[in-house]
């Protein structure tokens, strides 16, 4: 009966396993069950950023379906479909209800793992939990348990981040890069007072460059809102305000260190008086 459905052209073959009752493209929903089939419904699970989009995260794009299989089994190449092959699973990391895959925090984690490039393993364990579907705390639990091979480092400083483990970027890397720069260390959690209160600034030299350092909980809610305003509020007295996210300086830590020098530069120009200068420069 298929094979004279499929003859007729009014079903299509996607495989050995799956057919549909149409001849057009398959929907998202349907290319996640098709990679389930064609792998092997009783060893295959979505995972990774398929696991993480099942589970609802939006915004990222990715064509493949990614599915994680244990090592021990053989499985061929299913086209449209990117196979993982993992040592062992999470206790209770799968989820039955639905599609057969992986829980969010894991899935991040393995995500993170086999992402192309460091900006995009960033990317995958900073939407999740900007979009609730895990906690900080839930993506540093999860690396403990899911140790995969790449960028292992990388992911556990990421997660802290996110997780808000650092409460402000660790401060003796800061301080090691601006000493590595040749900057004079800046003044720590200095205090002014705005319309709104006392403000606490997270380093500040004294010819006027700020730096805030934001972790992840400042992307989120109203936290943007007070900290455009304690940033205005800053800028209005005088002071210039650089910030730098914690993700960020994971990422692009001399880039963010390049701007920190011209602002530090631009400061320093800014804060000598013009007699200064000329009576330097004739001598």
């Amino acid at each position: 009966m298929v094979r004279r459905e499929v003859r007729a052209e009014r079903w299509r073959l996607w495989g050995r396993q799956t057919v549909s009752l149409h001849t057009g493209e398959l929907d998202t929903q349907a290319l996640r069950w098709r990679a389930i089939w064609e792998v092997g419904e009783r060893i295959a699970q979505l995972d990774g950023v398929s696991a993480l989009e099942a589970d609802g995260m939006t915004g990222f794009n990715e064509s493949d379906v990614h599915v994680s299989v244990l090592h021990s089994h053989d499985v061929e190449p299913v086209e449209g479909v990117r196979i993982h092959k993992i040592i062992r699973r999470v206790p209770h990391e799968t989820t039955t209800a639905g599609i057969p895959r992986t829980r969010p925090a894991i899935a991040a984690i393995r995500a993170a793992h086999w992402a192309a490039s460091d900006r995009q393993a960033a990317l995958v364990l900073c939407m999740p939990v900007q979009q609730r579907l895990v906690s900080g705390r839930d993506l540093v639990e999860a690396n403990r348990a899911a140790r995969g091979r790449n960028r292992r480092a990388f992911i556990s400083l990421v997660a802290a981040d996110v997780a808000d483990g650092a409460q402000s970027l660790g401060e003796l890397d800061f301080a090691g890069a601006c000493r590595a720069r040749g900057l004079p260390e800046p003044d720590r959690q200095v205090i002014r007072h705005g319309p709104r209160g006392t403000v606490y600034l997270d380093v500040r030299w004294r010819n006027g460059l700020v730096v805030e350092i934001d972790g992840a909980a400042h992307r989120w809610g109203l936290a943007v809102a007070d900290d455009n305003l304690r940033a205005n509020a800053v800028s209005l007295a005088g002071d210039v305000v650089l910030h730098i996210d914690l993700v960020g300086w994971r990422l692009a830590p001399a880039a963010y260190m390049d701007q920190v020098c011209a602002g530090y530069r631009l400061c320093d120009r800014r804060s000598t008086p013009a007699s200064a200068t000329t009576s330097a420069g004739s001598r």
